[in-house]
């Protein structure tokens, strides 16, 4: 039987699809799934993956992580604020807030966090500082106290200016201090704040094993972007996209590779003691197996040892590789 032809006509109506569908593969093959992005261990602050983590750019409504930890290491939970009339109405996501309502600061940290509230930002900016420029300053010396150091923050929310910038590894750190306040980390983790019957905006709290928090944002400029905060085998991390299309499929991707490769390990436990002497605080740090022979101490002790309880001993550094990661006095544990 003889194969029939397409006619010549036919195929060169086909061909301009085929080569459409083509490129549209290909350029999705090679879209960024992020601008921005990086993994932080959150008790080491150890960045266990990154791309462009230091550039500066818009972040959108993580914003309000930073916001929401100065106000709970500045202010009073239980305080009660009267909405001012420069909250109510302030533009994009809101908690709809009304010039004269009473909430307290946790109420309102709530509809900051969950909700997204622009309003409720600006209500604690003002509680906080008076103003709105005096605020961003406290943001600015706290970030710059956490070791973010590429930030500039300019506003409580996140929404659009030029100025206000920050990076992935920023963020990270911010989030990483934040995630270690009990009060914040109680908020951030809530799906359902029943007292306002308010739900979560973050999906990650419902979809992915072991997330805690902590933050999504959204605007024009910035694209998607999402903080968030995952607990696994004692080990806590914090990841970062901004401006990935794909937000929390990327995040998922980034957390499932940092918690497959790294292990929270006790490192003072490499190091070889005296009998009697010891560190007041156990040194736990993410490995990756084949980092495990890497590791080193140096011991500098005291000769003759001291005989009191508490006194110091010596000291012990901590190497991974040719890089120090610790260092403390060495104790006198019990009397000699």
């Amino acid at each position: 039987m003889r194969k029939k032809r397409l006619p010549v006509i036919l195929l060169a109506a086909i061909m301009p699809v085929f080569m459409l569908m083509h490129a549209t593969v290909a350029a999705s093959a090679q879209a960024p799934v992020s601008r921005a992005e990086c993994v932080v261990e959150v008790s080491s602050r150890r960045l266990l993956s990154e791309r462009n983590a230091q550039t500066p750019l818009p972040n959108a409504s993580t914003t309000k992580i930073l916001t929401a930890i100065l106000i709970i290491d500045d202010c009073c939970l239980k305080d009660e604020v009267e909405i001012p009339a420069q909250a109510a109405g302030t533009e994009g996501s809101s908690i709809y807030l009304k010039a004269g309502e009473h909430y307290t600061v946790e109420e309102l940290l709530y509809g900051l966090m969950l909700r997204s509230g622009n309003d409720a930002a600006v209500a604690l900016a003002l509680h906080h500082s008076g103003d709105i420029a005096s605020f961003a300053q406290a943001m600015n010396v706290k970030a710059a106290m956490l070791g973010a150091e590429d930030s500039y923050f300019v506003n409580p929310h996140g929404l659009p200016d030029e100025r206000h910038r920050t990076t992935a590894r920023d963020l990270a750190l911010i989030a990483a201090y934040a995630m270690e306040n009990e009060t914040f980390r109680t908020i951030v983790s809530t799906e359902y704040y029943a007292p306002r019957g308010w739900y979560n905006k973050n999906k990650m709290l419902a979809s992915y094993e072991g997330a805690n928090g902590v933050k999504t944002g959204f605007t024009t400029a910035a694209g998607r972007c999402l903080v968030t905060s995952a607990e696994r085998n004692g080990m806590t991390l914090v990841s970062v996209v901004l401006n990935s299309p794909q937000m929390y499929e990327r995040t998922a991707e980034l957390l499932d590779e940092a918690f497959s490769q790294y292990t929270l390990t006790r490192l003072t436990d490499y190091a070889m003691f005296p009998a009697g002497v010891g560190v007041r605080e156990d040194f736990v740090y993410p490995l990756k197996e084949e980092e495990r022979s890497q590791v080193r101490t140096e011991l500098l002790i005291q000769d003759p040892l001291p005989d009191k309880k508490g006194a110091i001993a010596g000291y012990v550094e901590i190497f991974l590789a040719n890089n120090l990661i610790f260092s403390q006095n060495l104790y006198i544990m019990e009397e000699r």
